[in-house]
């Protein structure tokens, strides 16, 4: 993709932020100290998502208990931060990100006239696959002990749009910097995209979707600038302060199905995030379990299932329930941090935030500031591969499922901007002029 030196007019500014106050002891203080956090966390972004709720949950609750594998997590964690961290910032010595962050994605945008209009086509066909797909059993508890996929051919076409949450996010964010979607517009649709996640949770029993999408929303759009450091802090107080009605209420939806619920479990533990963790310390590593391959990567990640129906469901989480003693009904997962260091030891763990460092740093700083495709990767990788309480390496085969899926939104942008290039190139002939 060429960067032109002179942007079109992005067409008309919606949302322009306020006149800034100055200071009485000069300059615009809060300005300035949003940009530095801003401009740091874009510098920084995978260390940013990484770190995040060891701050401000899995830490504090293992601080808290006094976890006695605390410090299990801890090298886990700084394991994970020598790959990042070392990595972003040798990134800095061949560019940085866009210091004028929301001017720089304006004109990264300005040749998308159509942005939004597709933002919302995208968001739109997400609510309805997302509702339709868990009305018609897909991703529900049921489905997950048994094993079992729905047989409606709708469902499978359902699963086609199970990226396109964090794809309309991204495209929202894009179309809000560019200055063509007003910051109450923007904060609407996203309630709506969480809205939905709660009618999803209703229909499947299963709020981890919820959760996930929450924590990835607001971690996402703290680095893309649409939200403050602090919204972050504030959404995991609400959870923590939210999570036993939630959890009483997902167990009264289990047992009106039919599912057996443990009564010995309760909301408490299952926030004990830190245990789950560290239920893989004293294992020895790296363990094979038949997990998914190269080969399986290519089949699963890039192949939709509707053109691979007879293909058996993935099961890692399920593989690691059996190994530590349950049965195949039931999946365990160690957060990402345990499944990485479970399955790829030491060196796996600094090696895979190494990579996902350096893909990030490519798309947030390759070649200037990035269009809405790039954005919408970058949105991919922290709601798949980089999502704290993803199973992997599942999430990385879903995160090729995505980009598969989205490449046909990325497709019609395309069209969109070349149609209107050639549009504003045409130059009427002179009469009587030949040809």
């Amino acid at each position: 993709m060429t960067w032109s030196r002179v942007a079109p007019d992005p067409g008309p500014r919606i949302g322009l932020p306020a006149p800034r106050v100055i200071h009485p002891l000069g300059g615009d203080r809060p300005g300035r100290q949003r940009e530095l956090v801003g401009g740091l966390l874009r510098c920084y972004p995978v260390t940013f998502l990484l770190l995040a709720p060891y701050a401000l949950l899995i830490l504090p609750m293992a601080v808290f208990y006094d976890n006695p594998q605390t410090g299990f997590i801890v090298s886990l964690l700084g394991l994970a931060l020598l790959g990042s961290v070392t990595v972003e910032t040798v990134g800095l010595l061949f560019g940085r990100p866009d210091p004028q962050w929301r001017q720089g994605m304006r004109q990264a945008t300005a040749r998308y006239p159509y942005l939004y209009p597709v933002a919302r086509l995208v968001t739109l066909t997400s609510i309805a696959a997302d509702l339709l797909g868990a009305y018609l059993g897909r991703g529900s508890i049921v489905a997950q002990i048994y094993g079992e996929l729905p047989d409606a051919p709708m469902a499978a076409l359902t699963k086609l749009f199970s990226g396109w949450g964090a794809l309309g996010f991204a495209l929202l964010v894009a179309s809000h910097l560019g200055g063509r979607l007003s910051r109450p517009k923007l904060y609407g649709w996203l309630g709506a995209l969480v809205a939905t996640q709660v009618v999803v949770t209703l229909l499947t029993a299963i709020t981890a979707p919820l959760i996930a999408f929450a924590f990835f929303a607001v971690a996402a759009g703290v680095v893309c600038g649409v939200f403050r450091l602090r919204y972050l802090m504030l959404g995991t107080v609400v959870l923590v302060l939210l999570w036993p009605s939630m959890f009483e209420y997902r167990n009264d939806i289990r047992e009106d199905q039919g599912i057996a619920v443990d009564s010995a479990v309760t909301s408490t533990d299952r926030l004990r995030l830190d245990r789950q963790l560290t239920a893989a310390a004293g294992i020895e590593v790296p363990v094979d379990l038949g997990q998914p391959d190269l080969a399986d990567h290519l089949r699963y990640g890039l192949v939709p299932r509707i053109l691979d129906p007879d293909r058996p469901a993935l099961s890692t989480g399920q593989q690691i329930n059996q190994f530590l003693g349950g049965g195949p009904t039931s999946a365990s997962n160690f957060l990402l941090l345990g499944n990485i260091w479970f399955f790829d030891g030491p060196v796996g763990v600094v090696a895979v935030h190494a990579f996902w460092a350096g893909f990030v740093a490519l798309l947030l700083r390759w070649r200037g500031r990035p269009g809405p495709a790039r954005l919408s990767l970058f949105c991919l990788v922290c709601s798949d591969v980089l999502l704290w309480s993803g199973t992997y390496p599942d999430s990385t085969i879903g995160f090729l499922q995505h980009v598969v899926s989205a490449m046909t939104v990325f497709f019609l942008l395309w069209m969109t901007r070349t149609i209107t290039a050639r549009s504003t190139r045409r130059i009427p002939r002179p009469a009587g002029s030949p040809g």
